[in-house]
């Protein structure tokens, strides 16, 4: 009988251990088969006395439709290339729109006549710098790369 009993609770550890083993193996598969995308966030200059922004507001600001602030300053928009990775992160999570939509905007706006693009940077450090020093600029970064000189928006 006493054996019986050591059986079993011998059997009920490896099972427990298996099942142990076998929920760390799971969330280790999870956590690598959906990788973090960096969060993206709108920046201003300083000066900006907007602290939100609606989406739709955005969208047409970055769509070069709408180009001044509520507080009739202009908007200077500065964007990274189409195919730097966080301008597509930046279009898809925050714009809610494909980098591509966002560029066929742009063309329709200038083969028109009735709008311009927006001024292309090489970096997310130009970004921050041109920003900073553009009165009524707009702009996206990384939320882990903000720095003092930039206002950041939240998105309504």
């Amino acid at each position: 009988m006493e054996e019986t009993l050591i059986i079993k609770f011998v059997s009920w550890v490896r099972w427990t251990q298996l099942l142990c083993v076998l929920a760390v193996a799971f969330m280790a598969a999870a956590a690598q088969a959906q990788p973090v995308e960096p969060a993206m966030v709108v920046i201003a200059h300083q000066a900006t006395s907007e602290e939100a922004i609606p989406r739709a507001s955005l969208r047409a600001i970055f769509g070069m439709l709408l180009q001044k602030w509520p507080s009739n300053t202009p908007v200077k928009v500065f964007v990274l290339s189409d195919d730097a990775p966080e301008h597509a992160i930046f279009s898809k999570s925050v714009l809610q729109v494909f980098p591509h939509q966002l560029r066929m905007a742009w063309d329709r706006q200038v083969f028109s006549g009735q709008g311009q693009y927006p001024e292309q940077v090489g970096s997310t450090k130009e970004m921050l710098s041109r920003v900073a020093s553009t009165p009524g600029a707009m702009g996206y970064v990384k939320a882990s790369e903000v720095d003092q000189n930039v206002r950041v928006l939240k998105v309504r």
